[in-house]
Formats: structure tokens, sequence, C-alpha cells
């Protein structure tokens, strides 16, 4: 079984250096494929709402051997749920489908600007953590912006923002503005999907000098950044291939020439724009 490091969030929590992410992990196949996960040793399973796999992800908790105080469980709450009620319902929602008594890091999917509500919404979300139902709180596609208003008008730093960060979207500012509050980053679609990017020569070679894969560079890359990756596979090989990069570590200049490949961002993700419901 692999072992993955942790990290310690503002809140005391330990965070794994890398999760599974189970965007369309779903039916029996599903359970099966975060079962394998937790076999290799992945400790952090990330679902939400609008996956509509918080009941596999539930299930795979409990048909897996591992003891549930060792497992960290991501949910997030939807823009159908923002304001502060809302969210506290949408918390005990998400506990009754995932059949756990507590949600071990709970995130704002969008902060959907034009709605206006996502800092009512992190209230909501506070409220929960009060009551016992979450144990840490944060946010994914959030500004600096957006993160500085949560801070300033509640007095509560997100332990967590997930974002877009890929080699072509190494969000160098944004990870800065993390590092100075305290906020660890975690990066969706972390090896850049339906793009050329393990193809990119400068992985390739740098793959051949460590007697890894370009997706192996890819994952240990952020890492070395102070970022937790959550690379999805339903393959129990390319899971364990994908958390075992912790065995090799990139030079600064390797580090400087894979973010070198920024270009931005690939989709339609900017917060300031982009909604989701």
């Amino acid at each position: 079984m692999l072992s993955i490091p942790t990290v310690t969030l503002n809140d005391g929590v330990a965070f794994p250096e890398l999760g599974l992410g189970t965007y369309k992990l779903q039916g029996p196949e599903g359970v099966a494929a975060i079962v394998a996960a937790i076999d290799s040793g992945y400790r952090l399973l990330d679902t939400a709402v609008n996956y509509e796999n918080e009941g596999e992800v539930g299930e795979a908790v409990r048909t897996a051997g591992v003891d549930r105080a060792e497992l960290l469980i991501t949910t997030k709450i939807p823009g159908r749920h923002h304001g502060r009620a809302e969210a506290l319902e949408s918390t005990k929602a998400s506990l009754a489908l995932l059949g756990l008594d507590r949600i071990d890091l709970s995130l704002i999917h969008w902060p959907n600007p034009s709605v206006g509500k996502y800092l009512d919404t992190w209230r909501g979300m506070i409220d929960a953590r009060e009551q016992g139902l979450v144990r840490s709180i944060g946010v994914s596609n959030f500004t600096a912006a957006m993160l500085t208003e949560l801070i300033d008008e509640t007095g509560v730093t997100p332990a967590v923002n997930q974002v877009e960060l890929h080699p072509y979207f190494p969000q160098a500012e944004l990870r800065a503005f993390h590092a100075v509050h305290g906020i660890r980053t975690e990066s969706w679609s972390p090896l850049a999907r339906r793009s050329e990017l393990l193809q990119e020569q400068v992985l390739q070679e740098i793959a051949g000098t460590h007697d890894v894969t370009p997706t192996q560079v890819v994952l240990r890359w952020h890492t070395q950044l102070g970022s937790t990756p959550i690379p999805k596979s339903a393959d129990a090989d390319r899971q364990r291939e994908n958390a075992d990069v912790f065995g090799f570590r990139l030079t600064d200049d390797e580090v400087s020439a894979i973010s070198a490949l920024e270009r931005g961002r690939l989709w339609d993700g900017d917060p300031d724009t982009h909604e989701e419901m």
C-alpha cells in the first residue's frame, strides 16, 4: 500500500498531499473504483452534490476495510443551495446521502457572484462546522478578492481553495495569496484533461530523467508547488501510478520548466463570470 504524506491545514487537520477525484464514478463500478483507490492508499476522496455520486462514495467508505477516521471525505455545496439556511440544509442532505455522521471538508463549489450569496453561504458553512456536521470548511474557484471578503466579513479563513491548476495554468499569483493567508491550494483537472499536456517534450524529457511517467511528473510538480492534486481514474493500476509520486523529487529548474508551459485557462472557468447551479 502506498503512503501519501499530509500537510496541516489552518484548522489543524491533517490533509493528504494527493487525493482521488470521483467525478463520473457512479454505480457499482464507481463504488468498486473508489474502494480500489482506498485499498491502494488514497485517503482523500473528493465528491460534490452536482457529481450525483455521494451515495457511491459513502458506500465505498463503508465497504473498504479502512478505519473511517483515516479517511477525509470532501463534498461541495452547489449554486442552487447558496444562502445561510440553504447551505446548512445542503450539508444535512449530503450527510444523509453519504451515510456518514460528519463531512470532513465542505466547499462552496462555485462563488456565482451575480447571485450575490456566497458570503451568506459561507456563514451557513460556519454554522455547520459549529454544529459538528463538518470538520473543515473551504471554497472552490474563489479569487483572491472573494477570499478577502470572506475573511474580512466573518473572521474565518477558508482551509482550502480548490481551483483549476495545471502546468498550462499554474496560478502563481493566487497560490502566493494562499500562502500568505494559510489557505491550502487544491488542484482540479491537475492533468489538464482533454489537452496535449502529457505529450509536451519537456515532460517527456523530465520523465525519462527520473524513470517515471509524464503523468507522475505533473502530479509531483503539483505537490512541490504546495498544492494537492485530485486526479480521477477508475483504473486501479492508474490510481496506483498517480499516487506513486513521492519517491522522487524534481529540481527547481525542472519545476520552473514545467511552469513555463503556462498558457492560461483551458476552459470557461473564470470565477468572475462562470457560474454553475
